[in-house]
C-alpha cells in the first residue's frame, strides 16, 4: 500500500482549510506534483517543519509520491541523524529529548499508511469529515492525523467551527470540543484518558475514541468508548508483559524497532485487551511527551551546586503530568544559579517545574534515590 491523497472524483472538494487559505483535492494534487524532487528533503531546501502546515502536508506527500524521504521535526530541537539514510526511510521524526537532542526515529511509508483502514474503522472518520489538527505537526499525534485524513478524503483544518472530527490529548479535547457545534467524532491520544474526561467528553454526544501508541510504534491498541471497556490490540499487533512492564512487537514501529519495543508503561494483557496502569516511575508524560527520569536526574547531577537529584511526575490538568525535581546541594551554589543552568541545557519539557531542597534524599538498602518515597 502507498500513501496517496483521497478525494478521487472529488477534486472540487475541499482538503485543506488554513489559516484564510483552502486548496481543493485538485490543487493540492497539483501541488504535490510540482513539488521539487529531492532525495531528502530538509531544512537546506523545504522542510516540512519549517513551513506553514498546507505547504508542509504538499511536502510530506510529495516525499512519498517521490521516494524520498522528509524531515518532519521540530526547527528549534533537531536530533542528530546519521550522515546514510535507511533508503526505506520516509518520515524522518524524532522522540522528544531531556537534554534538547531529540532521538531520532525513521518510519517507513507502510509503517503508517498499513494501519489507515484499521484505524479508520475503529475511528469512524469519513471522507466527508473535516478533522481539526490541534499541534504542530512535529508532534507525531498531529502529523498521523493530518496524513490519515488527507489519504483518507477528509479536509484538514485549524478551524474548530468547521470541524466534525478531532485529535488531542484529553484535556485539549474537553475545552477545544465546546468550540466545535459540528463535532461528530473525538480521537484522544497522547495521554491516558481518565474517567472524569472520558464521561465529560461523552455527554457531548460525540464518538469518543481512545487509542494507545508511541512515537515509536505508531498505533498499538484503540477502543471506542462506551462500546469497549478495555483497548484492545490491533489486529497485526503482539503484546507481552516482563515483570508488569508492557513490550510490543508491530508492523506498524519504526525503523529499528520492529522486534519486541519495551514501551516503559506498567500494564496487564487478558488476550487482545490491554489495561495501562500508566509510566512506571522512570517515565512521565508531560503533554504526551516521554520525559524519562534517569536522564533528567544525569543532567541535574550534572550542574554545579547539586550533590543528588531525583525527578518525579506531579499532576497537571492540561499536560497530564510535569516534572518536579527534588535535589540536594553541596553548599557551594544556591537555587537560583542551579536552576539558571539547567534552563539553559535541558528541553522545555524535561525542565522542572517544580523544585524542592532536601537536606537528604530518601534511598533503597541498595543506595538508590527511592522516587516511590516521594511522591
Amino acid at each position: 500500500m502507498t500513501l496517496t491523497l483521497g478525494g478521487r472524483g472529488r477534486d472540487n472538494d475541499t482538503a485543506i482549510s488554513w489559516a484564510g487559505r483552502t486548496l481543493t483535492y485538485a490543487e493540492l494534487d497539483a501541488a504535490v506534483e510540482q513539488w521539487p524532487h529531492l532525495p531528502v528533503h530538509d531544512a537546506r531546501f523545504h522542510d516540512a517543519s519549517a513551513l506553514e502546515l498546507p505547504d508542509a502536508l504538499i511536502c510530506v506527500f510529495a516525499a512519498a509520491r517521490q521516494g524520498s524521504a522528509v524531515r518532519v521535526e521540530d526547527p528549534a530541537a533537531r536530533p542528530e541523524r546519521p550522515a546514510h539514510i535507511d533508503p526505506d526511510a520516509f518520515l524522518l521524526v524524532a522522540t522528544s529529548g531531556s537534554t534538547g537532542r531529540p532521538k531520532p526515529l525513521a518510519r517507513t511509508v507502510a509503517s503508517w499508511v498499513d494501519s489507515f483502514p484499521e484505524f479508520t474503522d475503529i475511528s469512524g472518520i469519513r471522507p466527508t469529515d473535516t478533522v481539526l489538527i490541534t499541534g504542530p505537526l512535529h508532534a507525531t499525534m498531529h502529523l498521523f492525523a493530518a496524513v490519515h485524513a488527507l489519504w483518507l478524503g477528509a479536509c484538514v483544518t485549524d478551524d474548530p467551527a468547521q470541524a466534525t472530527a478531532v485529535h488531542a490529548v484529553p484535556a485539549v479535547l474537553r475545552d477545544v470540543l465546546r468550540r466545535m457545534p459540528h463535532a461528530r467524532i473525538a480521537v484522544a491520544a497522547g495521554a491516558g484518558l481518565d474517567d472524569a474526561a472520558a464521561q465529560t467528553i461523552s455527554a457531548q454526544d460525540v464518538r469518543l475514541v481512545e487509542y494507545y501508541g508511541s512515537a515509536e510504534l505508531s498505533l498499538v491498541a484503540a477502543r471506542v468508548v462506551g462500546e469497549q471497556s478495555s483497548l484492545r490490540l490491533l489486529r497485526d499487533v503482539d503484546a507481552r508483559t516482563e515483570d508488569g512492564h508492557l513490550f510490543v512487537r508491530s508492523p506498524y514501529a519504526a525503523l529499528g524497532a520492529r522486534d519486541w519495543f519495551g514501551v516503559g508503561d506498567l500494564a496487564e494483557l487478558n488476550g487482545s485487551e490491554l489495561l495501562v496502569h500508566g509510566r512506571g516511575d522512570a517515565a512521565i508524560n508531560v503533554g504526551g511527551t516521554t520525559v524519562i527520569a534517569e536522564d533528567v536526574e544525569s543532567i541535574l547531577t550534572g550542574l554545579d551546586g547539586v550533590r543528588a537529584a531525583a525527578a518525579i511526575g506531579i499532576p497537571h490538568a492540561v499536560l497530564g503530568e510535569t516534572v518536579s525535581a527534588v535535589i540536594e546541594l553541596d553548599g557551594t551554589r544556591d537555587l537560583d544559579l542551579v536552576r539558571a543552568d539547567a534552563r539553559a541545557i535541558m528541553a522545555k519539557e524535561a525542565l522542572p517545574r517544580r523544585w524542592t531542597v532536601v537536606q537528604q534524599l530518601p534511598r533503597t538498602a541498595s543506595g538508590k534515590i527511592s522516587r516511590r518515597a516521594l511522591l
